[in-house]
């Protein structure tokens, strides 16, 4: 386990929020392998990454700008589909006329 209080304190947190008990482990060190001048393992290295791209991917699906675009092609396509509509019924009342 994580020697110092605030290695056991950032543990504790990441094991509160779902992060598996290695994974844990091995980051709750990395402030200490970081500070003294040393790269941290690979493997360290590459949990940070995925933990960072999921962090992003958590960000850009909270945000309103997928909803905020997703309204927009909506209404674009209420707006086709009632031109569309309203050229067939011009087209239909002069076939009628």
């Amino acid at each position: 386990m994580a020697k110092t209080k605030a290695n056991k304190k950032l543990y504790g947190r990441m094991r509160d929020s779902g992060v598996r008990k290695k994974v844990a482990k091995e980051l709750a060190q990395l402030p200490a392998i970081g500070s003294n001048g040393k790269r941290a393992p690979k493997p360290v290295r590459e949990a940070v990454e995925r933990l960072d791209s999921v962090v992003a991917e958590l960000k850009k699906h909270s945000r309103r700008g997928e909803r905020k675009a997703a309204g927009r092609k909506g209404a674009r396509t209420r707006k086709a589909k009632a031109a569309r509509r309203s050229r067939a019924a011009k087209r239909g009342a002069k076939a009628r006329n």
